[in-house]
């Protein structure tokens, strides 16, 4: 399958790896979706095999970008659809209405796993929220404040220990303003009982959410994050594109869709720049890319240091390879805002998060920006699930078929030239309104925070 028509090479659909279509020269360009993914380290004949033996990827450094003035058409039709959620008192939206236990320390991790199994909310365990310093710390607390506030918990318990760093009076003053109905408060050291106590406020808080019924609400209010793991080489044929495609119906609704995973924007990033609705937006992003790059050259890394050995092994050769298949999940709408690490959701259109591609770190930050579910993209498979629903959309059909318990949609289809958008659209749209996810049915729900600094 040849994916455009300045491509090089084509990829086999039987194992998803790319083979030369002409011969290519030692040092020249290899092109797929119609960008270089790198450069051929060989000479490389028609019909030969292209991939790590005979490829190096062409990034380095920091790059220099320009801006262009430019029209950007960013039309909505918002209300004209529709799903089934619950109205929260603060005008918030949310697709499930749940109780959510969020701890302030990784100290009572234990104890709020045992909270959850007694009473069937919901815990969280991270290891963070003490002998932390500076900026380290506040990444924690604004992952932690991003799920305390969001909307598919109607309540939530934060659970503290009382010694520790970001005890519950010092993440109060990064929590601002709350609803006493909604969020309650333990330390665990101020108790006789902490799971007395504990079970005692989550009760109240279960009858709180008992109050609130699922009505219609229009689409635009829906927020969804984007996240690929474990890509292959059909992720940017089919599973992409198709989440891509989701992406731009939902924005023409007026909904939000959030894209994450910063270094695997690196080496299509020229893609996302020329769709940023101003110069504002444009420089954000130029800091988003080189910002991060210059992360990795603070520790000593180069900023190639991917695919993964799974990408490797399922076609994919070369950062820009997966960057540029990556992307589609931003399908093809303008980008109307850049999110630091800890932010929330603020503009209805594609907003670009910062953060790293690390899959639970990354489906965390966009729980914590405020996505209502998530639309997570698979070829080599994985279980994980984030607090909200986390739909998999398998990239082919064997995953889908031997991962039944894991995959909740197959892409596959796409490859045949079959159109399931609809279908994918309406999946989605009974998810958030209630369907079970695969991740919520088995209980696969869990958070990791991105870490940078000094632990005492």
């Amino acid at each position: 399958m040849r994916i455009n028509k300045l491509d090089n090479v084509e990829v086999n659909l039987e194992d998803g790896h790319k083979y030369a279509l002409r011969d290519i020269k030692k040092g020249e360009n290899i092109i797929k979706y119609g960008n270089p993914i790198g450069h051929a380290t060989a000479d490389i004949k028609e019909g030969e095999h292209v991939h790590t033996h005979n490829v190096a990827t062409n990034l380095s450094d920091n790059l220099t970008y320009t801006y262009t003035e430019k029209s950007v058409d960013f039309s909505t039709r918002q209300g004209t659809k529709t799903f089934m959620g619950y109205l929260r008192e603060n005008g918030e939206v949310g697709v499930r209405n749940e109780v959510w236990i969020v701890n302030t320390v990784g100290c009572v991790n234990k104890i709020s796993e045992r909270l959850a199994a007694l009473t069937g909310a919901f815990a969280f365990p991270h290891p963070f929220g003490c002998s932390q310093m500076g900026g380290d710390q506040e990444l924690t607390q604004k992952i932690l404040r991003g799920l305390v506030n969001h909307p598919n918990a109607a309540g939530v318990l934060v659970l503290g220990l009382g010694c520790e760093n970001n005890n519950i009076e010092v993440f109060k003053g990064v929590l601002g303003e709350y609803d006493p109905k909604r969020v309650k408060f333990l330390n665990c050291q101020d108790v006789e009982d902490e799971i007395e106590a504990g079970i005692t406020l989550i009760r109240e808080l279960q009858a709180y959410a008992a109050t609130f019924r699922r009505v219609e609400l229009p689409l635009s209010r829906l927020r969804v994050g984007l996240k690929c793991g474990g890509s292959d080489g059909y992720s940017g044929i089919t599973a992409n594109p198709l989440v891509g495609r989701f992406c731009d119906a939902l924005i023409a609704e007026g909904g939000s869709c959030v894209l994450t995973e910063v270094p695997e924007m690196f080496g299509a990033e020229h893609l996302l720049m020329e769709r940023c609705i101003n110069r504002e937006v444009f420089e954000k992003t130029v800091s988003l890319v080189n910002d991060f790059k210059d992360y990795y050259k603070r520790h000593g890394q180069v900023v190639y240091e991917n695919p993964s050995p799974g990408n490797k092994k399922g076609g994919i050769t070369t950062l820009e390879e997966k960057s540029l298949g990556c992307v589609q999940k931003g399908g093809s709408a303008p980008v109307v805002d850049v999110l630091k690490y800890g932010q929330t959701v603020s503009k209805n259109g594609l907003s670009l998060l910062d953060g790293p591609g690390n899959d639970i770190v990354a489906i965390t930050n966009l729980t914590a920006a405020g996505a209502h579910l998530i639309l997570f993209t698979t070829g080599r498979g994985t279980p994980l699930g984030a607090p909200v629903p986390t739909v998999k959309v398998a990239t082919n059909a064997n995953l889908a078929k031997n991962k039944h318990t894991w995959i909740d949609f197959d892409a596959s289809p796409v490859l045949s030239g079959e159109d399931i958008d609809e279908d994918f659209f309406q999946f989605v749209t009974e998810v958030a309104s209630g369907k079970e996810t695969k991740n919520e049915t088995f209980g696969y729900r869990e958070i990791s925070i991105f870490k940078d600094g000094v632990t005492l």
